[in-house]
């Protein structure tokens, strides 16, 4: 059964104490999800590294979150005598808070019966939500930059002008990879975008109907695996958490927060964060709240509290993904960072955008507009992938051709002729004029460089 779910006459009606508790039920959903997250995280990781992970707090290591969270908050809290109090204080809070108002807007399942009221299993909605949770994560970018400011650190200052950069350039495709879902249900609003995913009727080809997928994921496959990477870049988190990056900046934009209680509030809205971003692709990919095949073909599996129940599974399956590229990937070049999302993603969201836009012009049916944009998708998704292949294989092309430069001149350094090195032997190979081995090294390193980018 296909519940529709909850329409506009659905908001703006609950009591105070209805709205009062969603919001109390939102929040410790959210820290319960951050302590659990915390200790999934580590354990995944654990195995995945053939190690146990926390065993010791609790039974299989459940309290090791809680006892690490009263660490932090009895720990000493060290402020450096440089820092600006002010923005050092107000840099957590403006980082946490806006990671808390995204999660209004999700939808997490149809109109139940609350204490004998009826409500939507949603805070509240918007005409255009998707554009609020767009700005809240823009604003607590804010945050991380400020703690860098703040800290009057050298590190923490890259830390957080990094953010800022990344932000942009990052925040652009995943904006764009929105426009697509926006195209194909032709609105903003949460509860909307996943009512039109309800059912994806069937594609008619003479006598034969081939019945349709209703989620967008698979007519919009190029904007999810965008939004996917870019879910990656907005939350700063493996490959690409260069604000962080341990390795050249000590620990990134809050370097100089000891582990207290404010190091607490960046770490809880890391999670809260991978927690937003991965319940939008839900939301806008994955049919929200709805069952997936086949609990779908249960008449009641969309109505009732059942739905919360698909939308938390689909949420630990999103925050796996998150946990499984941390311990697979390594973290990237930060010039690879800002020319992949500037050079790849927003070129290729920009022309899926208009092929999808040529196809809603077209006025075709919604079966056949989604068979077309299927097909272009794929077609999209396997030229980048080719593109992709060409590029690696290239590069590893010109790293062995500058591997062989610098070894043949090796050789004629130690076994010097002609008056010896950097004068060249009569007969050695001519390289459009023989340089010294500093300036070959960098003149090679630029032309790898050059490629990767």
């Amino acid at each position: 059964m296909n519940n529709p779910g909850p329409t506009w006459s659905d908001f703006g009606h609950d009591p105070l104490w209805i709205i009062i508790i969603k919001a109390v039920a939102i929040f410790v959903f959210l820290m319960l999800g951050v302590l659990f997250g915390v200790w999934t995280e580590r354990k995944l990781i654990s195995r995945m590294q053939h190690r146990y992970g926390p065993n010791r707090a609790g039974k299989f290591g459940l309290l090791q979150s809680v006892a690490d969270g009263l660490k932090m908050g009895l720990k000493e809290d060290i402020m450096p005598r440089t820092v600006d109090k002010v923005i050092y204080l107000l840099a957590p809070v403006i980082i946490a808070v806006p990671a808390f108002l995204a999660f209004s807007v999700v939808p997490f399942g149809p109109v139940v019966s609350m204490f004998g009221h009826r409500t939507p299993l949603q805070l509240t909605d918007l005409p255009v939500a998707v554009l609020l949770v767009l700005a809240t994560a823009s604003i607590g970018v804010y945050g991380i930059v400020l703690a860098g400011w703040g800290s009057r650190s050298p590190y923490a200052v890259l830390g957080g002008l990094r953010s800022a950069a990344q932000v942009v350039s990052y925040e652009i495709a995943m904006g764009l990879s929105f426009v697509a879902v926006f195209l194909q249900a032709g609105t903003l609003s949460t509860h909307e975008i996943v009512a039109k995913q309800a059912g994806g009727g069937t594609w008619d080809i003479g006598a034969l109907s081939i019945p349709m997928p209703s989620w967008y994921v698979v007519s919009l496959v190029p904007s999810f695996l965008i939004y996917a990477i870019t879910m990656l870049g907005e939350t700063n988190r493996v490959p690409f958490d260069l604000p962080e990056g341990e390795g050249e900046l000590v620990g990134g934009f809050h370097t100089e927060y000891s582990s207290s209680l404010k190091f607490a509030m960046f770490m809880l809205a890391e999670y809260v964060n991978i927690f937003t971003v991965s319940a939008m692709a839900i939301t806008l990919f994955f049919g929200g709240w709805r069952a997936p095949w086949p609990i779908s073909m249960w008449d009641g599996a969309n109505s009732g509290w059942w739905p919360l129940l698909w939308f938390f599974i689909k949420l630990v399956i999103a925050f796996g993904f998150f946990v499984w590229v941390r311990a697979s990937l390594p973290r990237v070049r930060y010039d690879q960072l800002m020319a992949f999302g500037w050079k790849v993603l927003i070129p290729v969201n920009l022309a899926w955008i208009l092929m999808a836009a040529t196809f809603k012009a077209l006025r075709l049916p919604d079966s056949n507009r989604a068979v077309v944009m299927t097909i272009g998708a794929v077609v999209i998704v396997g030229a980048l992938a080719i593109w992709l292949r060409f590029d690696t294989v290239n590069q590893r092309r010109k790293e062995a051709k500058a591997a062989q430069i610098e070894e043949e001149f090796e050789q004629l350094r130690e076994e010097p002729v002609a008056g010896g090195f950097p004068v060249p032997p009569l007969d050695a190979p001519h390289y459009h004029g023989v340089v010294p081995a500093a300036r070959l090294n960098s003149d090679a390193a630029k032309e790898v460089t050059s490629g990767s980018n």
